[in-house]
C-alpha cells in the first residue's frame, strides 16, 4: 500500500494554525541567540536514515516471539512499509536488506519498486551467524573465524555473493557482523581466531567495487560469553586499517559494554578517518534493542554533539551511513520506528544548537560548569517543532504517529496481508 498524502495533509490542517504560532516565536527566539534557523531546518530535512528490513515486523528474544498483525510477508512489502515511513516522516529514505532473508528474486523489478516509493539502498548485510537450510558446512563453532577452512570458504562467498546481489540494487556498502567467538576458555586460540578472520576480511574487501565501502561491527559477547571475535571498536579498527581505505568501523549504540564512553569512541574514529556508519538504538543492560533515545537520551545527545562536531571538522572522515537496528518486541513496528526517526532527529537538532565557538573558548579557559551550560542549553532546547517545519517542507505529516493512527493504517495493513502474517526472516 502507499500513503495518500493529501490525506496526511488534510489531516494537519487543523494543527496547523497551533505550530505556525509556536515555531515562529521558537525561531525568532534562536535567531536571537545567532542561529541561522533556515539552515538548520534544511539540515533535519536532508537527514536521512536508512530501515533495515528486519525491523519491519515483530522481534524477539530467545524465549519467544509475539508476532504483530499485519507483519510484511515478503521484500516488496517490507519495501511498502519502509516507503509508508518515508511518506510520513520524511527521514527514511534508504532501506538495508539482510541476505539470505530476503534476496530479492528480481532485482530490477525489486530495484523500480524501491524507486516509486522514493526510496534507495543503503548497506547490504551479509548472515554467518545462523546456518541456512541445505548450507554444507556449520557455523557453530564460527564462520570468516573457523579453524575449518571449508566453512571458512563458505562464509567468504557468501559475502561476496551479497556484494554481488548489491551491485545490482545499487547499494554501496557491505556490513559485516560476526557472531564468532567462544563459550569457554582454552575453546579458540584467540591469535589464530583473529587471524583467520583478518584474512577472510581482506579476501573479501578484495572483491568490492571501486565505489564500495566495508563496514566492520563489533560486539563484546552475545550469543558467546567468553569471548567474541572481534569485541570492541579498537579490533575493528584494527581489521579497517588491514583491510585498506574502503574499509571502515561500524559502531551499534548496543554493542558495548555497560557506561562505555560511546561519544569518545566516535571523536577518535572520525579523527582518523575511519567511522563508516552508525546502528542506533537504545539499551539498559546490554543488546537489548530498544526504541533509540527511550534509556539515555541524553548520551545520544552527546554522541551527536561529537558526530556533528567531526562532520563539520574531519573532511578525512566520509559522511557517515545512519541505520536503525532495533527489536520490537511490545510495540507496533512501525510505531516504534517513528519514535526512533524522531529521537535521532532531536538528538541531531540538539547537538546543531551548540554554540561550538563558545564551548571551544569555555574548553580553552578551562571552565568546566559553563562547558556543561552550553551543553545544557542546548539539549534542553525542545525542537520537536523544528522538526515538524522540516516534515512539512518535504511534504510528510506534522506528527507521524497521529496520522498513522487516525489514518488506521496499521487496521488496513492488517485487512490487506491478514491477521497472522509473519515477517520474513525472522
Amino acid at each position: 500500500m502507499k500513503i495518500d498524502i493529501s490525506r496526511v495533509q488534510e489531516h494537519d490542517k487543523k494543527l496547523m494554525e497551533s505550530h505556525n504560532q509556536s515555531f515562529y516565536f521558537l525561531a525568532n527566539t534562536l535567531e536571537k541567540q545567532g542561529f541561522d534557523v533556515e539552515n538548520i531546518i534544511k539540515k533535519i530535512a536532508d537527514f536521512q536514515v536508512a530501515i533495515p528490513s528486519w525491523a519491519l515486523g515483530a522481534g524477539g528474544t530467545r524465549f519467544g516471539r509475539f508476532s504483530y498483525h499485519g507483519e510484511p510477508g515478503n521484500l516488496e512489502q517490507k519495501i511498502a512499509d519502509v516507503g509508508m515511513l518515508h511518506a510520513l516522516t520524511q527521514s527514511a529514505g534508504a532501506i538495508s536488506l539482510h541476505i539470505p532473508w530476503d534476496v530479492p528474486e528480481d532485482p530490477e523489478k525489486i530495484k523500480a519498486l524501491t524507486k516509486s516509493h522514493g526510496l534507495t539502498f543503503d548497506a547490504m548485510n551479509s548472515n554467518t551467524f545462523q546456518d541456512q537450510p541445505n548450507q554444507e558446512h556449520s557455523y557453530k563453532f564460527g564462520s570468516l573465524c573457523s579453524v575449518n577452512t571449508k566453512a571458512r570458504e563458505q562464509a567468504i562467498q557468501h559475502n561476496i555473493d551479497v556484494i554481488r546481489i548489491g551491485e545490482k540494487l545499487g547499494s554501496k556498502s557491505l556490513t559485516v557482523w560476526l557472531a564468532d567467538g567462544a563459550n569457554f576458555p582454552g575453546q579458540n586460540n584467540f591469535q589464530t581466531v583473529l587471524k583467520n578472520t583478518q584474512d577472510s576480511l581482506k579476501q573479501i574487501y578484495a572483491q568490492l567495487p571501486e565505489d564500495w565501502k566495508l563496514f566492520i561491527e563489533y560486539k563484546p559477547y552475545e550469543p558467546y560469553f567468553y569471548s567474541t571475535v572481534i569485541q570492541d571498536w579498537g579490533t575493528s579498527f584494527m581489521l579497517a586499517n588491514e583491510c585498506g581505505p574502503k574499509a571502515y568501523t561500524l559502531v551499534d549504540l548496543g554493542h558495548h559494554l555497560p557506561n562505555t564512553n560511546i561519544e569518545q569512541i566516535v571523536a577518535t574514529l572520525m579523527m582518523k578517518g575511519k567511522l563508516g556508519g552508525f546502528h542506533f538504538n537504545d539499551s539498559k543492560y546490554g543488546d537489548d534493542d530498544l526504541t533509540v533515545g527511550s534509556i539515555k537520551p541524553y548520551s545520544l545527545f552527546l554522541i551527536f554533539n561529537e558526530l556533528v562536531y567531526g562532520m563539520e571538522n574531519n573532511p578525512q572522515n566520509p559522511y557517515p551511513a545512519w541505520m536503525i537496528d532495533a527489536s520490537h518486541n511490545t510495540k507496533d513496528p512501525l510505531e516504534d520506528l517513528m519514535q526512533s526517526l524522531e529521537a535521532i532527529l532531536m538528538a541531531y537538532t540538539k547537538a546543531l544548537l551548540v554554540d561550538q565557538k563558545a564551548l571551544k573558548s569555555a574548553q580553552q579557559e578551562n571552565d568546566v560548569v559553563e562547558c556543561q551550560e552550553i551543553l545544557h542549553q542546548a539539549y534542553n532546547t525542545d525542537v520537536r517543532l523544528l522538526l515538524e517545519r522540516a516534515r512539512i517542507l518535504n511534504g510528510g505529516a506534522l506528527s507521524p504517529i497521529k496520522a498513522f493512527r487516525n489514518l488506521e493504517i496499521r487496521k488496513q495493513l492488517v485487512l490487506e496481508r491478514g491477521k497472522h502474517s509473519v515477517a520474513s526472516g525472522l
